[in-house]
């Protein structure tokens, strides 16, 4: 059998907190007083918490055992598709901890916040060049809330025409967020379905754009991990109806640099800052979602907007026709710092190289596994590739088992049953930061997966089995959730 880097290495087990103290065990001294000593009122006081006592050994060893049981990026690979769950150079965190950033005030008068000002904009410059677009809002703290902010633009644009527009277009490959930010804002979802390549084809958005459609939310390259080839007659169609382009641009990390966005035809994008331009991701933040629109949208923007003048760097709240903020103060500014810091260690020729490299593994692990794996649309993918388990079903083997039977080997899951018009997808997205000898052995252990589907299909249907905690029944945890702790 072939085995990834998971093994049966020493897992400890720990107890809570409660059941590891006793009576009298601390963890600090306290200082001489220096004070008078004052009694304290129990009637005021109450009890309190019944906090554990417990030992400065105790505490280190708890939280190191937890975190054994912990997987991250720096543990191991995560060839988890539609996420971009990639390393995040450490360079970047140390920026983002700067003591002049990380302390800076957000009530600090612009004056006395220049530098932080100037990273700002300089940001917004620079996205605004990525993508080929001409004015960048900063403000939306995750790509849901930059998909919102696009969708609040779109309304007040047409509001500013006296236009009642009440319906957008969303493709059956987007993103599930899509058409919650459009109800939102009070569109009603009209669904298209792609053509036989996994792509949209014109004639579908001919026929169901009109005057009172809003326009179009095209994720680019959509969740099967193709590039929309006909994206410039697709907007162009949207645009001889009136209507408006929107791009999802949680991708991005599949043609930054390599694709000029403005130029597809694209009235406004979003950018996952988490997840193209190496800032932490996972357990629901922190995240970014700048919205970057063309010059006809840049009056809807999100105030405050930083801009340069003679006098230094400022921001700007007196926008007549802007949707507002979306967000306290500046946005998750931490999320940004390492963003700006990520693209100038990186420089342009870098950041398309990035691009290169996630789709050329993309592309390697469809290649090599594509004879192992049905293939969704086997034609060329970008960053993602997209299979099923149509093949292991003929032995009662599914995604979810050998999903499951991954976290034996040491690996973390890919996306599985995404997207929804792929029946039981596998979704797998290497990302640039892979080399090539764990490719291999990932595409070695899938392939020893996909073979004990035959052999021993019981044990894949009872997998993970050497984990410390087991298969769970996600049924009853989506049902009956346990909410006492």
């Amino acid at each position: 059998m072939t085995h990834g880097p998971g093994t049966n290495g020493l897992i400890l087990d720990e107890p809570l907190l409660w059941e590891k103290g006793k009576p009298g065990r601390v963890a600090y001294s306290m200082p001489t007083r220096d004070v008078p000593e004052e009694s304290v009122d129990d009637t005021l006081v109450g009890d309190g918490p019944d906090f554990p006592d417990l030992g400065e050994l105790d505490v280190i060893r708890h939280y190191t055992r937890l975190s054994q049981w912990n997987f991250g990026i720096d543990t191991g690979m995560y060839p988890l598709g539609s996420c971009t769950m990639k390393y995040n150079p450490k360079i970047n965190e140390k920026m983002a901890a700067t003591p002049g950033l990380a302390s800076a005030h957000p009530l600090l008068e612009a004056e006395l916040s220049q530098g932080i000002l100037k990273l700002h904009y300089e940001l917004q410059e620079y996205l605004a060049a990525v993508t080929g677009m001409d004015a960048v809002s900063l403000q939306p703290s995750a790509g849901a809330q930059g998909e919102l902010t696009a969708m609040l633009m779109f309304a007040a644009y047409f509001r500013k025409k006296n236009e009642k527009r009440t319906k957008i277009l969303i493709p059956d490959t987007a993103h599930g967020t899509n058409p919650a930010s459009a109800a939102l804002c009070g569109f009603a979802s009209i669904p298209i379905t792609s053509g036989k390549n996994g792509i949209l084809e014109p004639v579908s958005v001919e026929e169901l754009m009109d005057e009172e459609t809003v326009g179009i939310m095209v994720t680019n390259p959509n969740t099967l991990g193709l590039f929309e080839e006909q994206i410039k007659e697709i907007t162009d169609i949207v645009h001889r109806k009136g209507g408006l382009v929107y791009g999802d641009g949680a991708n991005m990390n599949a043609i930054m640099g390599m694709v000029d966005i403005k130029r597809c035809g694209i009235d406004a994008v979003h950018l996952n800052l988490h997840k193209t331009f190496s800032t932490p991701h996972g357990g629901g933040g922190p995240g970014s979602g700048p919205v970057c629109v063309t010059e006809e949208l840049a009056p809807f923007l999100p105030v405050p907007l930083v801009i340069k003048t003679d006098q230094g760097y400022l921001l700007e709240t007196d926008e007549a026709d802007s949707i507002g903020r979306v967000h306290g103060f500046f946005g998750n500014v931490s999320v940004l710092i390492r963003a700006y810091s990520y693209i100038l260690s990186m420089g342009p020729d870098n950041l398309k190289k990035a691009s290169q490299l996630a789709v050329l593994n993309g592309a390697y692990v469809k290649a090599r596994l594509m004879d192992t794996f049905e293939l969704a649309f086997d034609r060329p993918c970008m960053h993602e590739c997209v299979f099923s388990d149509s093949r292991q079903q003929a032995f009662k083997v599914t995604t979810l088992d050998m999903a499951k039977r991954l976290i034996d080997h040491g690996y973390h899951p890919p996306t599985i049953y995404f997207p929804l018009v792929v029946p039981g997808a596998i979704m797998v997205e290497p990302t640039e930061t892979e080399c090539k000898d764990d490719l291999d052995t990932f595409i070695e252990v899938f392939k020893a997966i996909a073979a004990e589907a035959e052999q021993d299909s019981e044990r894949l249907h009872q997998a993970p089995v050497i984990t410390k905690v087991r298969r769970l029944d996600e049924t009853q945890a989506a049902r009956k959730p346990c909410l006492t702790g």
